[in-house]
C-alpha cells in the first residue's frame, strides 16, 4: 500500500513538472512574439519617419518662399496644401478669373513651381499637383460641383495658355484640375472660407507609407 501511494505521489510530481515546463514554454513563446511585434512596430515607425522627411522639407520650402516673396496664401504645414480664397481669383458665382486673380497667379505660380523643381529630390518626391476647386454649402451640390470644376479649369488654362515661366513644361507633366464642390464645406452654414482654390501636392512618400503599412500588417 505504501509503495502504491509513493508511486502515485512520484507520478503526480512528474506530471506537475511537465505542466510547469509547458507553461514556461508558452510564456517564453509569448514573450518572444511580443518582442518580435515590438521590434516590427519600431522598425515601421522608423521607416515612416524616414519616408516623411523629404515631404516636410518640401513643405517647409513652400512656406518659406511664400513668406519671403510676400505672397498671401494659407499653407497647411502638415499637407502642404496652398489655399487661395475665392475673393482673390473670382467674383462670386463666376468662373472667369478676375484681373487681380490673373495678377496673383503671375506672382504665385513661378515661385510655387520653382520650389517643386528647385531640387531633384523635390521633383521626385512630388508625384502630382492637383488644382482643386471648392465651394461653400450654399446652393445645390450639382451646381457647386460644376462651379468648382470650371474654376479649377480656368486656373489651369490661364497657367498653361497665358503664362510663361521657367518651369512651365515640367509642371504641365505633374498638374491636373479637379472639382470638389461642397464636399469639404461646413454643412451647417454658408462659410465664405470654403470658397477657395487649393493647390494640393500628392507625395510619393505617402504612397510608399501605405505600402509599408500594408506590408507590416
Amino acid at each position: 500500500m505504501a509503495d502504491f501511494i509513493s508511486d502515485e505521489f512520484v507520478n503526480t510530481e512528474v506530471a506537475d513538472d511537465d505542466d510547469s515546463s509547458i507553461y514556461l514554454s508558452i510564456a517564453d513563446m509569448m514573450s518572444s512574439l511580443l518582442m518580435f511585434f515590438a521590434l516590427l512596430f519600431i522598425t515601421t515607425l522608423l521607416q515612416l519617419a524616414q519616408k516623411d522627411a523629404p515631404k516636410r522639407v518640401v513643405i517647409g520650402n513652400v512656406v518659406g518662399q511664400m513668406k519671403s516673396n510676400n505672397i498671401n496664401v494659407k499653407v497647411n504645414p502638415e499637407t502642404g496644401d496652398v489655399s487661395i480664397q475665392e475673393s482673390i481669383l473670382f467674383a462670386k458665382g463666376s468662373t472667369e478669373l478676375k484681373p487681380e486673380g490673373k495678377t496673383f497667379l503671375r506672382r504665385f505660380i513661378p515661385v510655387y513651381s520653382g520650389v517643386i523643381f528647385s531640387k531633384p529630390e523635390f521633383e521626385k518626391e512630388i508625384s502630382r499637383v492637383v488644382i482643386e476647386g471648392h465651394t461653400s454649402s450654399d446652393g445645390d451640390d450639382k451646381t457647386n460641383l460644376k462651379l468648382s470644376l470650371l474654376r479649377s479649369a480656368s486656373v489651369y488654362k490661364y497657367i498653361f495658355y497665358d503664362m510663361n515661366f521657367p518651369t512651365k513644361a515640367p509642371l504641365s507633366q505633374k498638374i491636373l484640375a479637379a472639382g470638389r464642390g461642397e464636399i469639404e464645406s461646413d454643412k451647417k452654414r454658408d462659410n465664405p472660407g470654403d470658397r477657395k482654390v487649393v493647390f494640393r501636392f500628392q507625395f510619393r512618400s505617402d504612397e510608399l507609407k501605405k505600402d509599408i503599412v500594408k506590408t507590416s500588417l
